[in-house]
């Protein structure tokens, strides 16, 4: 069986992004971390949605950006990610962030999570946004060649 990532909508509207782009990002910032990108399923929602998913799965009662399955078999990167894309506006609104940075960003922190980076403990959320932003940087390069 091969190894791909699936893109999919629950409640909400598929965003339009350029998929193959952002399927070679994922690799790179994968491999970058010493990993492999494995099978991985990307479930775009909305705020009701993912309440559902965190109350049924972590017994969570609030609303979050993206829900991080993880199902890595050593370096190989295999996972669920759910991703409240009205989540990620309302974020982008109170950062003063463009949305599709903003979606870019949490799209790759589940990544990174399946890498091994943590984000709840002392330091960990800098240690985090370090690794975002150093995987956003990796993405204008591919987009823009710089």
């Amino acid at each position: 069986m091969s190894e791909r990532i699936i893109w999919q909508a629950e409640g909400a509207e598929l965003p339009r992004l350029d998929f193959a782009l952002l399927e070679e990002w994922i690799g790179q910032v994968a491999a970058s971390h010493h990993r492999t990108v494995g099978n991985l399923s990307y479930i775009f929602c909305n705020d009701e949605y993912i309440l559902k998913v965190n109350r049924e799965f972590l017994q969570h009662d609030y609303f979050t950006d993206i829900i991080t399955f993880d199902y890595c078999r050593g370096r190989l990167l295999r996972g669920d990610l759910v991703i409240s894309l009205d989540t990620v506006a309302s974020n982008a609104r109170n950062q003063g962030a463009p949305y599709i940075i903003e979606l870019y960003r949490v799209i790759i922190h589940g990544v990174l999570h399946l890498c091994g980076i943590n984000d709840k403990g002392p330091g960990e959320r800098e240690i985090m946004e370090q690794n975002e932003d150093k995987a956003l940087e990796m993405l204008s390069r591919l987009q823009f060649g710089v």
